[in-house]
């Protein structure tokens, strides 16, 4: 008897212990700023002319890009996903380029060549000073700007919907909530206590009255379909659904013609509006 409590005491000391960390070190689990920090090309790769940006936002210095486009129809601000670096999403820089639509990327903190340290309150800073840029640098209207969230990038987007109007708002392979993926992905954990990155996406759009498209994939392995049908529901009309095919890493708008055309029709129609 006393044997199997000692190895009670062990095994809830341990728990214990796991919870204390998931609870200091959430960050880590959220942010891979580490995984391909280095830029591996630049939008010449795909002959396309950019211009280096630099962005100072509280204290942080973000580096991106400025991709123009001949007679454009508008700027697409891209936000990219908890990975990588903006040198990984060349593809987005093409298709919305080809589309009509300048486009502006840039590493969160901490990111590629970004200095600072990555948090939920500082990815908003860096979309707030990214926006900043259009308008005041690039003297675009805030008509004619459209937000693109990837994945992590969706709850930066949403932050922003809220914050300014815009032509449109597309999300891809976003989630509801960073809770809500977190208690999927570690249902041994109590992530909703324990969360203080959260990311509200599925509170913020119904208030987002922007014309939106969500785009998610039944394949993919780490977003859950679900949470693109639930973004999808709560969101104001005029919207759309795209559903995608492939998985989390292999499941972009670019990869199939069909889809870049969709994208191209609602963009269309979100500039008549």
């Amino acid at each position: 008897m006393r044997g199997v409590l000692n190895i009670l005491i062990s095994a809830i000391t341990v728990y214990a212990v796991i919870l204390l960390l998931v609870f200091l070190f959430q960050a880590r689990l959220v942010y891979f700023p580490e995984v391909g920090r280095a830029l591996v090309a630049t939008p010449r790769a795909v002959g396309l002319d950019f211009e280096e940006v630099r962005l100072a936002a509280d204290g942080a210095t973000l580096h991106g890009w400025w991709v123009p486009a001949t007679a454009a129809r508008g700027a697409v601000l891209v936000l990219h996903g908890n990975a990588g670096n903006i040198s990984h999403r060349l593809e987005y820089l093409t298709m919305f380029n080809r589309l009509g639509y300048a486009t502006l990327i840039v590493d969160y903190r901490g990111y590629g060549r970004s200095s600072g340290t990555p948090s939920e309150d500082g990815t908003y800073r860096d979309g707030e000073a990214a926006w900043r840029h259009l308008i005041e640098a690039r003297k675009l209207q805030p008509q004619d700007i459209v937000l693109f969230g990837e994945s992590l990038g969706g709850g930066v987007a949403t932050w922003l919907a809220l914050q300014h109007p815009l032509r449109a708002l597309v999300l891809a392979s976003t989630f509801t909530s960073a809770p809500d993926l977190g208690a999927q992905v570690y249902p041994w954990l109590p992530v909703r206590w324990l969360a203080r990155i959260e990311y509200k996406n599925l509170e913020r759009i119904p208030r987002i009255t922007a014309p939106v498209l969500i785009a998610h994939s039944k394949g993919d392995d780490i977003i859950p379909f679900s949470h693109g049908q639930a973004l999808f529901g709560a969101a104001r009309e005029p919207k759309q659904f795209l559903e995608m095919r492939g998985g989390h890493n292999d499941g972009f708008i670019f990869m199939r013609e069909e889809w870049v055309r969709e994208v191209g029709a609602f963009l269309e129609r979100a500039e008549k509006r």
